[in-house]
């Protein structure tokens, strides 16, 4: 990426997207005068300001500088964007979030984390794990890790980059990193493949362009999805069973923590503790490890890093407990993450009641998953569906019919047949879902709020407190 060197001027439209948002950093900590323009205000815009960015509210052609060197968009952008249109007029290179990272990785040594759910907690842990072994990674994610001054990026010295390489619309297909890992493939975004095996395909074009030298590690859990795919170079598997190169074995929940020992062949490496619920969580930990492993780190450092691990922004945050119980966000979207959520609340706090309020995300996913979605709220003792969030461009016309109350009915019908009661409420908007969940909830209660969309400001304005 020599030319970036020569970049002056850039601007960034979407630039409070939690994804591009870091690019914005990296780039105004490589002394490049950075503008952008978002749809609202945020808390990500208000920091890119304090941290040097020139931000406006609202698109305009007039917005692009006019000695502007480089242009950077999320992928929510549509094309008839006026500052696109315009830089694309004026011939300035325009690179979407994802094409700006594959040329940023080039010449890098990178890792790349892959699967439908579980990126984002398995990048941080890596990092984390790589940061405490001493090999002062960069690392950039999509969301906010606490102890990362920049939030969603970190700034390493050295060339070893770790990168979460997102599957819509085959984003990831802009990397060929040193290693990868595959958490896990489900059926999502049907709007884009065209069903499972395309899906499958596409991971395995993936792993086909990780370097010579490099390697691959693969859920071996995920029998159907992650486990199931080929790649010609070393590969190695984690999992339960006794053929994974990595096994995990003797898992142990207690009070807010969660255990177990990770096995190398034969050789017991020794037991990490988690502060963090869910099978899933041991699963992505399990992931970090063995690329850190592999990297060279020593067991140490893995248990030290994962043992400290409290978490990333919206994957199980505790924002507050304002009932006696904690409000929880998280970004689950799909119904894996769904159900996988509240087994871990299940787990966390075994005696307490718990009210699921979710917001699906996109009309056609929805449509596409619809049985799935019913089946898993099975664990809520109460739920509260919020109108489906639109995703922007990406809605169709033959999905308007799909919506939550239909969701509510289908729940509700579900419940009838297995002989179940309990309350399903539905809300057309975040201040009906306000009232639905305070008519619901009970004291004590552990309230999950989950969705890809705008409901973590519901979230928080549960737990007293002002969104991010």
């Amino acid at each position: 990426m020599e030319w970036l060197k020569e970049v002056k001027k850039a601007h960034i439209i979407g630039i409070g997207g939690i994804g591009v948002s870091a690019v914005a950093r990296l780039l105004l900590t490589s002394g490049v005068e950075v503008s952008g323009s978002d749809f609202a205000e945020s808390g990500v815009v208000e920091v890119l300001r304090r941290v040097g960015a020139k931000v406006t509210i609202g698109h305009d052609a007039a917005n692009l500088p006019t000695d502007v060197d480089l242009v950077v968009r999320t992928s929510a952008v549509p094309e008839d964007n006026p500052e696109l249109v315009e830089a694309r007029r004026r011939n300035i290179r325009n690179l979407t979030y994802f094409e700006f990272l594959g040329e940023y990785a080039d010449g890098k040594r990178t890792v790349a984390v892959a699967g439908t759910n579980g990126k984002s907690t398995t990048t941080a842990m890596l990092g984390l794990i790589l940061i405490e072994a001493g090999f002062d990674p960069t690392v950039i994610v999509g969301t906010k890790v606490p102890s990362f001054d920049g939030g969603n990026l970190r700034l390493g010295g050295s060339n070893l980059l770790v990168v979460e390489a997102c599957e819509h619309q085959a984003h990831l297909l802009v990397f060929s990193p040193s290693a990868a890992v595959v958490t896990n493939v489900e059926e999502d975004h049907l709007d884009y493949y065209t069903d499972r095996q395309h899906i499958m395909d596409t991971f395995e074009q993936f792993l086909s362009q990780v370097r010579s030298d490099g390697f691959v590690v693969l859920n071996a859990n995920d029998s159907d999805g992650s486990g199931a795919l080929q790649c010609s170079g070393r590969s190695l598997r984690f999992g339960s069973g006794e053929e994974a190169d990595y096994r995990l074995g003797e898992i142990a929940i207690g009070d807010g923590v969660q255990s177990f020992h990770l096995y190398r062949g034969e050789q017991d490496l020794g037991e990490i503790e988690l502060h963090v619920p869910g099978r899933f969580n041991i699963e992505n930990a399990t992931a970090a490890a063995v690329l850190a492993l592999e990297h060279g780190a020593p067991f140490e450092a893995v248990r030290k890093a994962l043992s400290g691990y409290g978490g990333i922004w919206r994957r199980f945050e505790v924002v507050g407990e304002p009932y006696g119980g904690p409000v929880i966000s998280d970004y689950g979207h799909h119904p894996v993450a769904v159900e996988g959520t509240i087994a871990a609340a299940r787990e966390f706090y075994p005696d307490r009641k718990i009210v699921l309020v979710f917001q699906p995300h996109h009309r056609n996913r929805t449509r596409n998953l619809f049985d799935r979605f019913v089946r898993s709220f099975d664990g809520a003792d109460s739920v509260v569906l919020l109108e489906i969030y639109d995703v922007i461009g990406r809605e169709d016309d033959a999905d308007a019919d799909v919506s939550s109350r239909r969701l509510m009915e289908a729940v509700i019908g579900h419940d009838r047949s297995r002989g179940v009661e309990r309350q399903i409420r539905y809300a057309a908007s975040l201040e009906e879902g306000f009232a639905a969940i305070h008519s619901v909830l009970a004291p004590g209660a552990v309230t999950l709020v989950l969705g890809a969309g705008d409901v973590d400001l519901l979230a928080r304005r549960l737990a007293g407190k002002e969104t991010d």
